[in-house]
C-alpha cells in the first residue's frame, strides 16, 4: 500500500464518509508532519477549496442529531461515540421528538442535515444552538462547514499528537 492509500485509509472518514478530502490533502499533509495540527490544516484546506456542491456533499453526508440512523444503530463509529458523549442516545420520548422535529424543519430549510461539533456539550447545549441556527439564513452554510472542521480536528485529536485539541 502505498503511503498516499495508507493515509486516505486512515484519515478518509474524518470529514464523515468523504475520502477525497484526505486524498486531495494527502501531498501538503505529507509534507508537513503527521501532526493533529498539520493534518487538520491540510484537510480544512482541501475542504475549502472544494466546489460548494462537494462541500455540500459533506454536510449531506453527516447524521441528524438523534435521527434515524442513530435510532437504528447504523451511525459511524465515531459519530455515535460523538452523540453518546452529548447524551443524545439517551433523550427522553420529547426530547427525541424535539429532535426530530427540529430535524425536518432545518434539513427542509437548508437542505443538509444540523450539524455541531458535540463533544463536551450537553443536549441541552445542543439543543439551544439548534434553536438559535436554525433562525440563520445563507451564513448556516459556512457555520454548518465550520462545525465540520471542528469535528475533524477532535477527531484528529484522539488519533495524532499535536498542539491543544481545542
Amino acid at each position: 500500500m502505498s503511503e498516499r492509500e495508507h493515509f486516505v485509509r486512515r484519515f478518509g472518514d474524518i470529514f464523515e464518509h468523504s475520502p477525497w478530502v484526505a486524498e486531495r490533502a494527502f501531498d501538503h499533509a505529507a509534507s508537513s508532519g503527521l501532526t493533529a495540527g498539520n493534518v487538520h490544516s491540510a484537510l480544512c484546506n482541501a475542504f475549502r477549496a472544494a466546489s460548494p456542491a462537494e462541500r455540500l456533499a459533506v454536510l449531506r453526508a453527516h447524521p441528524d442529531l438523534a435521527g434515524k440512523l442513530a435510532v437504528a444503530g447504523q451511525l459511524t463509529v465515531d459519530s455515535k461515540s460523538e452523540q453518546a458523549s452529548a447524551g443524545l442516545d439517551r433523550l427522553s420520548s420529547e426530547e427525541h421528538a424535539r429532535f426530530t422535529e427540529l430535524n425536518a424543519a432545518y434539513t427542509k430549510k437548508f437542505d443538509f442535515p444540523f450539524i455541531i461539533a458535540v463533544k463536551g456539550l450537553t443536549k441541552e447545549e445542543i439543543l439551544a444552538a439548534f434553536e438559535q441556527r436554525i433562525d440563520n439564513s445563507a451564513e448556516e452554510f459556512e457555520a454548518a462547514c465550520a462545525q465540520v472542521e471542528r469535528i475533524a480536528r477532535l477527531r484528529l485529536g484522539s488519533m495524532l499528537p499535536g498542539e491543544d485539541n481545542a
